[in-house]
């Protein structure tokens, strides 16, 4: 069976202000979305599916459907707050959405099979789409999940401070935990993380890090689906609380659901935390197309 990529793009539109200028950073127009999915292609995933927000289902698919029509299956899944609430009522000051997690427990009507989950808006690599695949076809079952590593100094900005999920990996390249560390920067050639507390502590370049690429089995939802509810009781009153993928991971391994194997992956990322950074991402992935990693269109 073929795995399925989950794309989490309900956010989208929001820092964009309109689909219709979501950036284009390739050399035919496309977006760094273009890229993920071109390598899930042709790293045997078989299905998409797109998390978005309802108001923009049909701008959306106007963009995505020409593409990808005969090359690969697509679905769209709405994030909306009311979803997997079970008898809790919706706080009235509440406008931002649950978080990752809930969106993709929001996937769960679609998605029978073995499934990774990505951000739109990140290059992740073409190593990093085989790996996943590799897994997700050879190695996943209900207790065992996947993350892919990133190398810390692989994922900073220069144009500022960034969040990463720090992760602790045992002896058996499996996750222990993850940490978010939000003021993550470059200062005099070296990684320094900022303590609440104004201290400052070095960072290795190899340190591995989360940045939200898992690879599930299906019974992530049922699993999702109990922690919402557990979440929803202690936080639901907190107008900026959000349910992230991390928190369902750490639960999976706390509670002894199984275990979350680390596949490190030697590519280079690059998304746009900063508006600085564009230049930069359209001079790699230009780079990559000179190198012949992808060719100059990718729908043509």
């Amino acid at each position: 069976m073929q795995p399925t990529l989950l794309i989490l793009a309900a956010g989208m539109a929001s820092r964009y202000g309109s689909l219709k200028q979501i950036q284009k950073f390739g050399p035919s127009g496309e977006t760094i979305v273009d890229y993920s999915i071109y390598d899930a292609i042709r790293a045997g995933f078989g299905k998409i599916v797109f998390i978005i927000r309802k108001e923009f289902a049909t701008e959306f698919k106007e963009i995505f459907e020409p593409k990808l029509k005969g090359k690969v299956a697509t679905d769209y899944v709405f994030q909306e707050m009311g979803a997997y609430m079970q008898g809790f009522e919706l706080p009235a000051d509440r406008t931002k959405p649950w978080g990752t997690a809930h969106a993709v427990l929001c996937a769960k009507d679609a998605i029978n099979e073995p499934f990774a989950v990505i951000n739109a808006d990140d290059f992740y690599g073409r190593d990093a789409f085989e790996k996943a695949a590799a897994f997700l076809k050879n190695d996943v079952n209900a207790s065992t999940y996947a993350l892919i590593g990133y190398e810390l100094g692989k994922t900073v900005s220069e144009h500022g401070s960034v969040s990463r999920g720090v992760c602790e990996v045992d002896e058996n390249s499996n996750l222990a935990s993850i940490t978010e560390r939000t003021k993550i920067a470059l200062e005099d050639g070296k990684i320094q993380f900022e303590h609440a507390d104004g201290t400052k502590e070095e960072l290795s370049p190899a340190t591995s890090v989360s940045m939200n690429f898992f690879a599930f089995h299906p019974s992530v939802f049922s699993l999702s689906e109990r922690l919402f509810q557990n979440f929803l009781e202690k936080h639901r009153s907190e107008a900026k609380s959000e349910f992230f993928i991390p928190l369902v991971v750490d639960q999976f391994i706390g509670d002894g659901g199984g275990v979350v194997n680390v596949i490190p992956t030697t590519a280079q990322w690059f998304g746009v935390t900063y508006k600085e950074d564009a230049p930069g991402v359209q001079a790699s992935l230009n780079a990559l197309v000179e190198a012949g990693e992808y060719p100059n269109n990718l729908w043509k």
